[in-house]
């Protein structure tokens, strides 16, 4: 049995479930309670199609994804798999299931809601909602080396980080607790100082080592963050990108300084339709490039790209089939099936789509040197 699905085969699959009124390989995505899965006009945007989409299993509920290269030369494609409590890895350029990893628990190597996710080197980073902490691994073999954040975090979603100095790695760390029963509370203004975490972690022996640093947040009625989860930084322009996704205030990407000090810049109201999402940044040389930002709508995911260096907008795209996105992994470098690099996003929770980068820079008319 195939692994995976051409989009023409799926768009063909679509229109004889269409005919027969009988077939669900492509039936709507479900909605559900949350503000991000919302009807939404597509504004402005062109289409580019997906090279593939992955087998689709429900079950997951896959969020974060990140990419590795294995010495062998492929391009991994790791998911955060929420419901099943594990992380799932795809082959970047057939879209075959490779492997999963991991069981529900709290042990090492165990995962309690595993929800953001960063390679760095030969690590995966892998913030646990319900854990709470990040928990450190060492690939390919998914090797625990540590764990961080169980003292300090409540409810840890996106994370990222840099290397800081040689030797020394700078986390960041979201932490999205809300009050309430169902947990769907803002906490007041003067709570929300602690929306971001960060750590100094340092490599001992065959583990991390993690010092934390305190936490940010700016607490005014303007630049709160009130709901979070992907966040992304740029050490060239000093900038930490935070997605606010409470559409009851303005859903939207707020800028901060690495240092947590908010600059009073946001995309512009109306940005986004839906909930602003995964975030990524697409570096193009020393100093060009653009920022990838997600718009978690149905039917169809919009992908927004700003100017790196100033966050200018350079445009919008959706495919033909990704819809409800959550996370997404911008990977540059080549690969066979590549030969420009890839972005790679969350299908409706339960796939994995996979975008051309040449396809979207020819659809949007971008810089052409980001291919080289």
């Amino acid at each position: 049995m195939p692994t995976y699905r051409s989009v023409a085969a799926l768009l063909a699959a679509a229109a004889t479930c269409l005919l027969l009124a009988a077939c669900s390989t492509l039936e709507p995505a479900p909605r559900s309670s949350s503000a991000a899965r919302v009807l939404g006009e597509v504004r402005d945007s062109v289409t580019v199609e997906e090279v593939y989409v992955t087998e689709e299993n429900r079950e997951d509920e896959l969020d974060s994804l990140a990419t590795w290269i294995h010495p062998d030369g492929a391009t991994w494609v790791i998911a955060t798999a929420k419901s099943s409590h594990r992380l799932v890895v795809f082959d970047g350029d057939s879209g075959e299931r490779l492997r999963s990893v991991g069981r529900r628990g709290a042990g090492a190597g165990e995962f309690t809601r595993p929800n953001g996710l960063l390679v760095y080197g030969d690590h995966a980073f892998v913030t646990e909602r319900d854990a709470p902490r990040v928990q450190v691994l060492e690939l390919p073999e998914f090797r625990p080396a540590g764990s961080f954040g169980q003292q300090e975090l409540r409810s840890p979603y996106g994370i990222w980080l840099h290397e800081s100095a040689p030797g020394e790695l700078l986390a960041y760390v979201t932490d999205s607790f809300m009050y309430g029963a169902r947990h769907e509370v803002v906490p007041p203004l003067a709570e929300l100082d602690r929306r971001v975490r960060r750590y100094r972690l340092q490599r001992a022996a065959d583990a991390f080592q993690a010092e934390y640093l305190g936490a940010f947040g700016d607490t005014s009625e303007r630049g709160a963050l009130r709901m979070v989860e992907s966040i992304a930084g740029d050490p060239l322009h000093d900038r930490l990108l935070v997605a606010d996704e409470d559409r009851r205030n303005v859903s939207t990407l707020r800028e901060y300084t690495l240092d947590g000090r908010y600059t009073g810049v946001d995309l512009p109201d109306g940005s986004f339709v839906g909930e602003a999402e995964g975030v990524a940044l697409w570096s193009c040389g020393a100093e060009s490039g653009y920022w990838v930002a997600v718009d978690q709508l149905t039917p169809l995911t919009t992908f927004h790209l700003y100017a790196r260096a100033d966050l200018a907008p350079r445009g919008s795209f959706t495919g033909r089939l990704t819809a409800n996105t959550d996370g997404v992994a911008l990977h540059a470098a080549a690969t066979p099936r590549f030969p420009g690099g890839a972005l790679y996003a969350v299908h409706d929770d339960r796939a994995v789509t996979a975008f051309d980068l040449r396809d979207v820079v020819r659809a949007l008319r971008l810089d052409p040197d980001c291919l080289r």
